[in-house]
């Protein structure tokens, strides 16, 4: 194999009373004051790691590691069935059984991270009202799944896409994490992340009872999907179906 190798050179700055130059100091530089590697050495700058080969090639390395609960091999989407329930005051006391296609697609790729797009679609149960579930945008690093709550999602989406680092992210906008708990208090909300196995769950909950649940699985992503609004005035549950693999 032909390896490359690095070659660090120490030098140290010329004391007052020397009365040498650089130039006669760096003659008299002996060949103990260069240290060899073979490694490759790795730098940070600006939020990308670069490897420096034979001491004069500067390769971009991507700083970004997938993330388990969300992520994607290319930009094609990927829809799954969820079954569920809804409630509401119109359709009375008990919950009724409901239906959705969820489609998640990366809408975005960058060095140091991911945004992806999940949709509801085709919802079907015998409520008289149609129920309708907006589409989520979520920026995903390494560490953190964020939503992204925009105005004008989609023209937020095209700016956050040229950045060469993330923006800075509220904790109260944070959905998943990768590893331990999160605790976040606003106002009447609280808020608790935790991970647990292969499963990442968000439940916030607001003292008048509004609640929102969002559940991540690890090389699968969403799992589940809930909402409610008061005391039960209007809300659903929607899980993932579990597809068996037929022998």
């Amino acid at each position: 194999m032909n390896h490359c190798r690095i070659a660090t050179i120490t030098i140290s700055p010329d004391p007052p009373s020397a009365g040498s130059s650089f130039g006669i100091r760096l003659d008299k530089l002996d060949k103990r004051t260069l240290r060899r590697s073979w490694a490759i050495q790795l730098v940070r700058r600006t939020g990308y790691r670069y490897a420096v080969l034979c001491g004069s090639i500067l390769l971009p390395v991507s700083s970004w590691a997938a993330n388990p609960f969300l992520d994607a091999k290319d930009d094609k989407p990927v829809s799954a069935k969820f079954r569920g329930t809804e409630w509401s005051d119109e359709i009375g006391r008990d919950e009724i059984p409901l239906t959705a296609r969820v489609v998640t697609t990366r809408i975005a790729k960058m060095p140091w991270g991911a945004i992806f797009k999940i949709e509801f679609t085709d919802l079907k149960s015998r409520a008289k009202k149609h129920r309708e579930i907006r589409p989520d945008y979520f920026i995903v690093t390494d560490d953190r799944i964020v939503l992204l709550n925009e105005e004008d999602n989609d023209a937020a989406v095209k700016k956050i896409s040229t950045m060469d680092n993330p923006p800075t992210f509220e904790d109260g906008d944070v959905r998943g994490i990768t590893s331990g708990k999160l605790d976040h208090e606003e106002g009447p909300w609280t808020t608790t992340i935790n991970v647990t196995g292969d499963e990442c769950a968000y439940l916030t909950s607001h003292n008048s009872g509004h609640f929102s649940k969002i559940v991540w699985k690890k090389g699968v992503g969403l799992v589940e999907y809930a909402s409610g609004y008061g005391a039960r005035a209007d809300g659903y549950r929607l899980k993932r179906e579990v597809t068996s693999r037929k022998r």
